[in-house]
């Protein structure tokens, strides 16, 4: 009989991390862990804390306490698009080729570098503008130039504040295909903070939840569904539990 393979080791490592701001405290004693390939979502109403928490994992934050850790060689190579990022002038003087192809600074990828940045193009549903005004395109369409340039220097974590903001529903869905695709196909790691949950539970490996300021509990897709149902029918209690594999539910 075939030994179970052990699971993967994770890559990213939240301990007991904490946060105030103006003395409120908005995050408390949070820990889990993620594995390289999964797909987190991370949803929950606004002002919660979940914008917070990816910029206390990117650093961008200070933690109260507890600590974020993230293993090499993976820390080296993390992408973040922040929330309502894409805010460009009209006039902005640069196209959208131009825009993406910053997304290979001091990044070595091998092919030609027309090329990798029409492909980045295509994939995030933006062919034939690579040499369009970047400020004279709709909202929607500069935050998927935006994540273009994310995902354009195939980095191993990508970090996503809510990246569909402004984009058409069916557009919605071509990007979380397409970062579910990043996921299987390149093992790359992405914490997306969303509250398009329709469209990201079918590629969704990870949940983590904001139930109430502070208090995210992190679960699995079929979990957070199940109990979804369970209180549209009037029963079951999202309380806290405890995951062997990835710690505890807060």
């Amino acid at each position: 009989m075939d030994t179970p393979a052990a699971p993967a080791p994770a890559i990213i490592s939240v301990q007991n991390l904490s946060f105030s701001y103006r003395g409120e405290k908005l995050l408390c004693d949070v820990s889990f862990s993620l594995r390289r390939g999964d797909f987190v979502c991370v949803s929950g109403a606004n002002g919660t804390g979940k914008s917070t928490l990816l910029k206390l994992m990117l650093g961008l934050l200070k933690p109260l306490s507890g600590s974020v850790g993230i293993a090499e060689p993976y820390a080296g190579s993390v992408a973040y698009v922040s929330q309502r990022a894409a805010s460009f002038n009209q006039d902005f003087p640069a196209t959208v080729g131009e825009i993406v192809g910053l997304g290979l600074c001091g990044v070595k990828r091998p092919g030609n570098r027309k090329a990798l940045i029409d492909d980045a193009l295509a994939k995030a549903g933006l062919s034939g503008l690579g040499g369009s005004p970047v400020g004279k395109l709709s909202g929607g369409q500069q935050q998927r130039v935006l994540l273009a340039k994310a995902l354009i220097g195939a980095p191993e974590i990508i970090f996503l504040d809510e990246p569909t903001i402004g984009v058409d529903s069916g557009a919605v869905v071509e990007i979380c295909c397409m970062l579910a695709e990043r996921c299987r196909r390149d093992k790359a790691t992405i914490i997306m903070v969303t509250h398009d949950i329709p469209s990201i539970m079918g590629h969704a490996s990870v949940i983590i939840h904001f139930e109430k300021t502070g208090v995210p509990r992190v679960m699995k897709p079929e979990e957070f569904l199940g109990e979804i149902s369970s209180e549209l029918a009037g029963g079951g209690h999202l309380g806290p539990r405890k995951d062997s594999e990835r710690g505890f539910f807060i």
